[in-house]
């Protein structure tokens, strides 16, 4: 089944092997015991020292040998591209095993107005994982003032001539270094900025979609909903529904 909306319960796991694969990423976080995997190519455990990432579309095998608990992610692929970049072994150090108790106990604690607040941890989560394990990439100075504008100004009207004087290079240089760089346009980025920043407004917060529109950037609610159904295959509505 795909899965278009993050979610995080506790899981347990049997001692017979299974195998599968999901068009979703999924986090396997430990509370207790072991959990033997074979994700892809890697074998490992996820276990109290370590946690798991399995990518979308990645086939993996798992079997537990004890008693065990965990919370588990499921991460539309769209949602969080960058957890594709992580090991499929993380280790956990106090902090973040902290963090995973604090999900864990928030989860036993289960009140109907406590989901907004889970997916805004597990974002932050995700983000932790990221910055902490995710591939650093050497980006042109240039490109990272283009990037750093976007990124704190995605809300805004932004020209070509406007970033490429940001940029220091002409749009033409800007064009093809950024997409030698990142693989995209800055347009292309620029998009993706803001339909992930529309995604977790829909998901986390109470406002209307015009609201979430407007918060990036997009004054038409037409032109929102068309690309943002174009770029995650639902209508904003069907996001603030589903939440429902």
């Amino acid at each position: 089944m795909k899965h278009t909306n993050l979610t995080l319960d506790l899981r347990s796991y049997s001692h017979e092997a299974k195998s599968h694969q999901h068009d979703y990423h999924q986090l396997v976080l430990p509370i207790a015991g072991h959990l033997a995997m074979n994700i892809g190519n890697q074998e490992g455990h996820a276990s109290p020292q370590q946690a798991a990432v399995i990518s979308a579309g990645q086939n993996h095998e798992f079997a537990a040998s004890d008693l065990n608990s965990f919370v588990v992610a499921d991460v539309p692929a769209a949602l969080a591209p960058e957890l594709e970049k992580l090991p499929a072994f993380i280790p956990l150090d106090g902090a973040l095993a902290h963090y995973v108790a604090f999900l864990h106990q928030n989860l036993l604690l289960k009140q109907p107005q406590s989901t907004s607040s889970e997916r805004q941890m597990l974002l932050l989560l995700i983000q932790l994982l990221q910055e902490r394990f995710g591939t650093a990439v050497q980006v042109d100075h240039r490109i990272a003032a283009a990037i750093s504008y976007l990124d704190h100004r995605f809300n805004e009207t932004i020209s070509a001539a406007t970033l490429a004087a940001v940029a220091n290079l002409s749009q033409r240089q800007l064009n093809e270094l950024f997409r030698r760089q990142l693989g995209m346009t800055p347009q292309q980025y620029l998009i993706e900025k803001r339909m992930q920043q529309a995604w977790q407004l829909l998901e986390t917060t109470a406002l209307s979609i015009q609201q979430v529109a407007d918060s990036v950037g997009y004054s038409n609610l037409s032109a929102f909903s068309d690309r943002f159904k174009k770029h995650f295959g639902h209508s904003p509505s069907h996001f603030r529904q589903s939440n429902k």
